[in-house]
């Protein structure tokens, strides 16, 4: 009975070993779920305020288009071919899709003499 009662006595170091490790796992979630999460949605809501019109841009579901105006309620119209206009809403702009049509449009700067 003795050696019962002396194998169910926590050591007193257990507890503070479960709180480090606790914090640690808190950590390592903060740092590969959270903070490249919260930094994704900076650099969304970066460029959803720094379009303009004229910008080219694709939508989330593969939509090509220029930006023709943007409205003040979080919409944007977006012309597809000329004469031909979408209201969308400026989260259903596919910020990857954009950023490569953009670097594939832009010139190059290295000419050779």
């Amino acid at each position: 009975m003795t050696q019962l009662a002396i194998l169910l006595q926590a050591s007193p170091g257990a507890g503070t070993f479960q709180f480090i490790l606790l914090g640690g796992m808190i950590l390592v979630f903060y740092m590969f779920m959270i903070r490249p999460q919260q930094k994704k949605a900076k650099q969304a809501k970066q460029f959803q305020e720094s379009m303009q019109k004229g910008d080219k841009i694709v939508t989330i579901a593969g939509i090509h288009g220029t930006v023709n105006k943007i409205n003040d309620d979080g919409t944007i119209m977006m012309e597809t071919s000329p004469g031909s206009y979408l209201k969308i809403e400026k989260s259903a702009i596919s910020i990857e899709w954009t950023q490569n049509i953009n670097k594939a449009v832009a010139p190059t700067t290295t000419e050779k003499k």
